[in-house]
């Protein structure tokens, strides 16, 4: 029997055996860490990116390899194991990928963006240096470090590619979990938050635009016709949701909502869902992913508050507690620290440590300070800027498929990216004092939960900082 054949007798009840175990796994094992580094004073993602790398090869893998193997890389019946292992990777990947588009549609619609008429130039101004500086610190360095980690056991393609692969994983903020550390926090709604997230959207949207860029030009060299058309589709389908859909969407739902009490009925929850897949299968096609296209259909309606509040109780606690833990960690089981074995190495790896902070947070914070904000306002933005999460595994693994990120540099990048995002909350904490953040978060009615927190409560007009 061919495996295609194999494939095709392969039961349901035989394929979803092993999803609903690991299912469970995930879950439980994201909620307990999630639980336990709230304690702490961290986000509960970073718990959840912890569970899974403790779920995977390098702690629960090393300590238990067989227990490990029949969990989590089980041989379906009649199937070949490299089958198995790449169906149900699949499978959690498309589970993943939905849990977060439907996450960055609930950020979008967290954020007061009516302050961009005056804070417009400031938030491009620090998304622009957020992408300048750690692109070229993080060129120069992967020219620095190529003969160091190039090996016949771990060959690279090409140094140019590879540097410029390090160059684009330095650049990158992740949106999903910026947003998701902000609501935490209770300051989406304030000047600094708005600021900071608007200037990682556009970060990563030049990111991903640099990131499409840098891949053709390791395969054919560089295509400025692709990338000018994907920059004009991408305005196109802006201007597209602002102008034509929103103003629909305003009215239909004022007119919906009117008549079932400020509730959504099963109706509107269709049309709302059905239009969010839609716009992320815009910017899928052309080619920025499509959480961006979540994020924008959200942010279009940021806008309606009634909108915001129902659209919360209807989707906000499924995509906390099944589809998140999903994604984050199915990424954090592919990690591999033993991939670090050698004392060079791991100075390596605390040297992209050093310049990648310094290039993100310098570089950002610069730019906030000559936008007008205070010292710690600037610093601030540029800590939060410094979250690269799991938008940076993104990155590192189209360079590891194409050959020019080797197996310790993607571990290098994951320690960095989990280290970024576990030092913003302290940091924003300890440097809140006598900005316009403070309030918010000393008054966080949420600070204990875990699950994304309520924040109408807190929504009203923040205080403006003095600049």
């Amino acid at each position: 029997m061919t495996d295609l054949e194999a494939m095709r007798n392969l039961s349901i009840e035989g394929l979803l055996l092993p999803i609903l175990i690991q299912l469970i796994i995930i879950i439980v094992c994201a909620r307990v860490f999630a639980g336990l580094f709230r304690k702490i004073g961290q986000p509960q993602v970073v718990g959840e990116i912890f569970a899974g790398v403790i779920l995977g090869p390098s702690l629960f893998g090393m300590l238990f390899p067989s227990l490990f193997q029949s969990i989590f890389h089980p041989i379906l019946p009649n199937i070949a194991a490299g089958w198995s292992q790449e169906l149900l990777r699949r499978i959690f990947d498309v589970l993943a990928q939905i849990g977060l588009i439907f996450l960055l549609f609930l950020i979008g619609l967290e954020f007061d963006f009516t302050k961009l008429k005056q804070d417009g130039r400031s938030a491009l101004s620090i998304s622009l240096c957020g992408i300048l500086v750690p692109f070229i610190s993080g060129v120069a360095l992967g020219y620095l470090i190529f003969p160091m980690v190039n090996s016949e056991a771990n060959p690279i393609k090409n140094q140019l590619g590879f540097s410029l692969f390090l160059g684009v994983a330095l650049s990158i903020t992740a949106i999903p979990i910026l947003g998701r550390i902000m609501m935490e926090l209770n300051i989406t709604r304030t000047r600094i938050g708005v600021i900071t997230i608007t200037s990682a959207a556009i970060d990563d949207a030049a990111g991903w635009i640099l990131l499409a860029t840098v891949g053709v030009a390791v395969k054919t060299g560089f295509d400025w016709v692709m990338t000018g058309w994907m920059l004009m589709l991408t305005i196109l389908f802006g201007a597209m949701m602002i102008f034509v859909v929103r103003p629909f969407l305003v009215r239909y739902l004022t007119s919906a909502l009117a008549k079932n009490a400020g509730n959504i009925n099963m109706v509107t929850l269709t049309v709302i869902i059905v239009l969010l897949l839609l716009s992320a299968i815009a910017t899928n096609l052309i080619g920025i992913f499509a959480i961006f296209g979540a994020f924008i259909f959200g942010a279009i309606l940021s806008d309606q508050k009634e909108f915001r509040t129902a659209i919360r109780k209807q989707l906000q606690d499924m995509v906390t507690v099944f589809f998140l833990p999903i994604f984050f960690t199915n990424t954090g089981l592919r990690t591999e620290i033993g991939s670090l074995e050698s004392t060079l190495l791991w100075g390596i790896a605390l040297l992209i440590i050093a310049v990648s902070f310094l290039g993100k947070f310098g570089g950002c914070s610069i730019a906030a300070y000559w936008s007008g904000f205070s010292r710690k306002e600037s610093m601030i933005i540029g800590v939060m800027m410094n979250t690269r999460a799991l938008m940076e595994l993104i990155v590192i693994n189209v360079g590891y498929d194409l050959g020019v990120i080797p197996k310790s540099i993607f571990c290098m990048l994951v320690i960095m990216a989990l280290l970024s995002t576990i030092v913003t909350g302290p940091l924003v904490h300890f440097l809140k004092k006598g900005t316009e953040l403070e309030p918010f978060i000393n008054n966080n009615p949420n600070s204990s939960s875990n699950s994304l927190p309520e924040l109408e409560q807190n929504s009203s007009e923040p205080i403006l900082s003095n600049k």
